[in-house]
């Protein structure tokens, strides 16, 4: 008698990413730069590639990486590699092949290949750097990987050791082209030459306009860039002399600001915040200087010194009825807790110290007070605050509210330079998706070239997350698709995020009916309308989903698409 059965497998999101993957040509060039030895029941190259794939879809540690992919198999009657091949001893063995290869090449292909694919323009790229926290000792450090130390931490954990995770992106789709490891102690000025001559090798050019934030405005920076034909745009630091003597110039006069741009305010409807320059002097070396005033940043930076001053003065209340006593006797011990509290708006308020006396009478004889007990008069001092705001110093502080200057030796309009700076907070967005979205920590691993290699493998994956919402935004925008209801509950998105995109195709699986034990039918479930929408959005052929044969999940050699 026949024996019919019915099995399922999660389909989701896998299928998307293997087919990005497949046009990075990811799986021949794990192959060519990560060979395995021969008799290998399962390639180095397919265990990088799983390992890719889990860091986009789901994330799991190597120890759960094998169950994440019996998920895809179950009822699978046919497979040449078998899911349970990929034990975490297998994925460890991998990443130390990864650390061993030639990992700059590789790279150097893959983002070749993003670039030539997917028509990329690399004009203008946009570069930072953050840390990447580990918990734990790591106190055996391997000579030729980099080190985890201490360093200034930008997730606030300075009792944690981190390594520096530099990222450079295309102002095309905020897409990353490469990247680079630091030790955990790396300052990130000294970051910007190595990172920009590996970009001027990688494009095979120099004119592209590279985009930083202050750390790159160093003499040896700026000198480097342009000495060798690059282009270059960045901040000013405020303690730099060229922002300290145009600051003290507009706190006094009135400079011919230029309209630049308006740019409405994506929160409030009808609020537009207004962008205006001023070009001044060029530096000793010829670079220009433009300062730039924002509207928002006006209102902001009005509303934190109003903060501030408020705060200050709610804490004077309290200070006040607690003077003449304990460790506020003195007048000197009342000045340390005035200038304490006063510290970051001491220019906006004046406090005095007024002091009060009284003449009283004090016993001077020995013994209890009686008829013949001697007295003398004596002075007694009492203190206590006032204060009120200094509205001179607030009005000359709200003349410079709202200013930031950029340093650039490119030609283009002091309106344009701006544009082009409003990039970089794109760059931010990619390092949360790699923190947020993608879950960069924690990483359990103990080796350090295992952990390089690793955030090698999230860098592939933060370029792939990228390059599929480049492909659905820029094809919404196409085709005039104003929003896509992929959030949950049916919501509405005008920028569909990968992590939007991860969520809808939750409940996609592959069903499939079996007689005595072999597949007679299979069929993808859960792919509806919208579905084919941001299929056919993100140019998937409809085959890569509709027609899921035994073992699809593998990853196998094919030709670049």
């Amino acid at each position: 008698m026949e024996k019919l059965e019915t099995r399922f497998g999660h389909v989701d999101v896998l299928p998307m990413v293997t087919y990005f993957m497949d046009q990075l040509d990811l799986f021949n060039l794990f192959s060519k730069y990560v060979p395995s030895q021969g008799g290998s029941i399962a390639d180095h190259a397919q265990s990088l590639c799983i390992l890719t794939a889990n860091i986009i879809c789901d994330n799991k540690p190597l120890y759960k990486v094998q169950e994440w992919l019996r998920r895809y198999s179950d009822g699978l009657a046919t497979e040449p590699v078998e899911p349970n091949y990929f034990n975490d001893d297998r994925l460890a063995r991998a990443l130390s092949a990864l650390f061993r290869s030639d990992r700059h090449s590789l790279l150097t292909e893959a983002s070749g290949n993003a670039i030539s694919v997917h028509q990329l323009v690399t004009d203008q790229v946009h570069s930072d750097s953050t840390s990447v926290t580990f918990i734990g000792k790591y106190d055996r450090p391997e000579a030729d990987a980099v080190k985890l130390k201490h360093g200034h931490n930008k997730d606030f954990r300075p009792d944690c050791k981190q390594v520096v995770f530099g990222l450079n992106i295309t102002a095309d789709g905020n897409v990353p082209i490469s990247f680079q490891l630091y030790d955990g102690n790396t300052t990130d000025d000294t970051t910007h030459i190595p990172n920009w001559n590996g970009l001027r090798a990688l494009l095979g050019k120099e004119d592209f306009i590279y985009i930083a934030d202050c750390k790159l405005n160093t003499y040896k920076n700026l000198t480097h860039i342009s000495g060798n034909g690059g282009k270059f745009i960045t901040i000013v630091p405020k303690n730099f002399k060229e922002y300290k003597n145009f600051i003290k110039y507009l706190k006094q006069n009135d400079v011919p600001w230029e309209n630049a741009f308006n740019v409405e305010n994506s929160r409030k409807k009808g609020e537009f915040n207004v962008y205006r320059t001023y070009e001044s002097e060029r530096t000793k070396d010829g670079f220009r200087v433009i300062f730039v005033h924002s509207s928002d940043k006006q209102k902001d930076d009005e509303a934190r010194r109003q903060k501030k001053i408020d705060k200050v003065i709610v804490q004077l209340e309290e200070l006040a009825p607690k003077l003449n006593a304990y460790h506020l006797k003195t007048k000197n011990e009342i000045k340390a807790a005035v200038r304490k509290i006063c510290n970051e708006v001491k220019d906006f308020i004046d406090v005095r110290i007024v002091t009060d006396r009284r003449q009283i009478k004090v016993k001077v004889s020995p013994g209890r007070p009686g008829v013949d007990s001697v007295y003398k008069n004596q002075w007694s001092y009492t203190y206590r605050i006032e204060w009120n705001l200094n509205e001179r110093a607030i009005s000359e502080a709200s003349r410079v509210d709202g200013i930031f200057p950029l340093i650039t030796n490119t030609p283009l309009m002091a309106s344009d330079v701006l544009r082009k700076y409003k990039n970089q907070p794109f760059l931010e967005k990619r390092m949360y998706t790699k923190k947020s979205v993608l879950e960069v920590a924690p990483v359990f691993l103990k080796k350090e070239h295992r952990i390089e290699a690793m955030l090698f493998l999230y860098f592939l994956a933060l370029m792939i997350v990228s390059l599929i919402e480049r492909k659905i935004r820029m094809n919404m925008a196409i085709e005039k698709i104003e929003k896509l209801p992929i959030l949950p509950q049916g919501m509405n998105t005008k920028k569909p995020t990968w992590n939007n995109i991860r969520y809808f195709y939750r409940d996609v699986h592959l069903s499939q009916i079996l007689r005595d034990g072999l597949c007679i039918q299979s069929v993808v479930k859960g792919i509806g309308v919208m579905h084919e929408q941001i299929n056919r959005l993100l140019e998937i052929p409809e085959a890569v989903y509709r027609c899921l044969q035994d073992g699809w999940w593998q990853f196998s050699p094919t030709e670049q698409i």
